[in-house]
This record gives structure tokens, sequence and C-alpha cells, in this order.
């Protein structure tokens, strides 16, 4: 989450949503989710740019979406949210 959410250097945020979202595994996914609820402004649009970056392109991960369909039925609901905020941002790319 410290990666994630750091506030000194956004290109750090950026990488480690991508490589998570590359991973594209339920718990990666989920820590990007939380993330995204914890997220201030600018942290959420780099959060945004790693996981579209992981997305695009003939390399692009078909595993968010199903991992964003789990989280969708997480019993916490800051996982919920936030996996429904990546479903937003893929806007049917992936989720």
């Amino acid at each position: 989450m410290g990666l994630l959410l750091d506030a000194e250097d956004t290109a750090v945020t950026r990488q480690t949503a991508e490589a998570l979202a590359r991973k594209g595994t339920v718990a990666a996914v989920r820590l990007i989710a939380l993330a995204v609820v914890e997220a201030d402004g600018n942290q959420a649009d780099w959060l945004q740019t790693g996981v579209h970056d992981a997305l695009v392109g003939p390399d692009g991960v078909q595993d968010v979406a199903a991992a964003c369909g789990k989280l969708a039925r997480n019993q916490e609901e800051a996982v919920r949210r936030g996996a429904a905020e990546i479903s937003a941002w893929t806007d049917g790319t992936s989720c």
C-alpha cells in the first residue's frame, strides 16, 4: 500500500499499479482497489494511469475483469467501492 500511495513519487504509484494490474490476480487487484479508496485526487489519477497502461495494447490483461467481478462481491465495502472505480476507469476495456 505504501508504494501505491507514495505521496513523494507518483512514478512509483503508477508503476506499482501497472505491475499489480498486469498480475491480474484477485489479491493484486484488491490492493489497487483499497488504494483507490484511500487515494487523494492526484494519487487516484496515477493509479488510473497505471491500470490503464496494463490494460491497453496487445498484451492487455484480461484477468482484471474476473478479479473485479469477484471483488464486487467482497465483504469489505472499501474493496467493493475500489473495484467499482477500477471498472469505471476501464470503461469496458477489461472490467
